[in-house]
């Protein structure tokens, strides 16, 4: 593809794509895109990817993966500036590592990895960059993975080095999100989830012979998901969730259409949210909606409706490289793709709203009420989302 002899029969390639917005003090995008001579030549390779001088106008703060070796450096009309690089390391490792450094680096991460798109996203938005990681062929070799680093030719792009910090904008339209009212401290999950119905007075009262707050069962996690998502997001009709109807065939065993709770459980199971026969998964027949829900089923079911795309691919490496879970091995191959992707949401995660710092996901362990309250308080991908506070404010 960029002229490598040689490239092993097996990899997934990840283009790097930058694009830059602002000023560059005169500094032309020719001059930007003209070939460095620092890179190395076509064919060449380095001992190492950690030369930021071999990864042009890439802000400095941009990881290098560990190991990875330059192998060409290409420049075209249609593509722009491509280096290419090898290492032994597996894919899902490569996303890994561009996951945790991009979020430690405060990138933010807008869109992930899956099966049918293998791309991930990243945005630095204090200087306006967007970064783009897309797989673009698949090659094999003994497992050596081949990915490139791109930056493609734009005709309004200036140099990252000389972008202008951002000025305030005068579109009126973009004080909206200004005006929103953003919580102090630790907001009142359950109290804003209150106001905009999803939980009533019943639901918060701990019984008087009960000291430790009780777990909540998977009839009820659905219940408020499903109201707490269409109340939260009651402005974009197009991005409700279906409530099943009583003449619906009912996709588990144990819930059928005259439970209190079908329409919600039924229509997480039509929209493919929830394993069931419906999504592929014959043996889920049974929902089991008096079970006490697990934190690993939290994040399963949750972090489909704050991407609101397939969920990426993942492995046991990949969630240990980014959350450092002690425990990773314990939990359900289902619910590892859900954990790396809500990784990806940086501060927004829900993870880090529900449990905080922590080196044990415990994924069989039970959730109570306040831990729920937290998840679904908030919906969406980084900071493009919306909070019961919003709901509230919009009311």
């Amino acid at each position: 593809m960029f002229g490598i002899n040689g490239i092993l029969s097996r990899c997934l390639a990840i283009s790097l794509i930058l694009s830059v917005y602002g000023c560059s003090g005169g500094k032309s995008v020719q001059n930007t895109l003209a070939p460095d001579p620092r890179l190395l030549p076509s064919g060449a390779t380095s001992s190492s990817a950690t030369d930021k001088a071999t990864q042009p106008n890439i802000p400095t703060d941009f990881p290098t993966y560990p190991q990875a070796k330059l192998n060409s450096t290409e420049s075209t009309q249609e593509r722009g500036k491509v280096t290419v690089w090898t290492t032994p390391d597996p894919i899902d490792l490569i996303y890994a590592f561009y996951q945790k450094e991009l979020t430690a680096k405060q990138w933010q991460i807008v869109s992930q990895p899956t099966d049918s798109q293998p791309t991930l996203v990243a945005k630095k938005a204090d200087v306006n960059v967007s970064i783009g990681i897309e797989a673009s062929q698949e090659k094999q070799q003994a497992g050596v993975t081949v990915f490139s680093i791109t930056l493609p030719p734009s005709a309004d792009t200036p140099s990252v080095a000389a972008s202008p910090a951002p000025t305030p904008s005068t579109d009126p339209s973009s004080k909206k999100n200004e005006n929103k009212p953003e919580p102090t401290g630790n907001p009142d999950y359950i109290a804003d989830l209150t106001k905009i119905g999803v939980l009533t007075s019943t639901d918060t009262t701990t019984p008087n012979n009960k000291s430790a707050p009780r777990s909540i069962t998977r009839r009820e996690y659905v219940r408020w998901l499903v109201a707490a998502y269409n109340r939260i997001n009651s402005t974009k009709p197009t991005q409700q969730l279906k409530l099943a109807t009583a003449d619906t065939k009912p996709a588990f065993q144990d819930v059928p259409a005259s439970h209190p709770d079908f329409p919600s459980i039924q229509g997480l199971a039509e929209a493919g949210l929830i394993p069931s026969p419906l999504s592929g998964d014959a043996t889920e027949v049974l929902f089991r909606p008096e079970t006490p829900l697990t934190r690993e089923q939290l994040i399963l079911w949750k972090v489909p409706l704050d991407t609101r795309q397939p969920l990426p691919t993942a492995s046991l490496d990949a969630v240990k490289q980014t959350w450092g879970f002690q425990d990773a091995g314990k939990v359900e191959p289902k619910a590892i793709r859900a954990i790396l992707a809500d990784f990806q949401n940086g501060d927004k995660s829900n993870i880090r709203r529900v449990f905080g710092y922590t080196t044990l996901f415990q994924p069989k362990k039970t959730v109570n009420l306040s831990e729920v309250a937290a998840t679904i308080w908030y919906f969406g991908a980084n900071s493009e989302g919306l909070s019961a506070r919003d709901a509230i404010s919009t009311n």
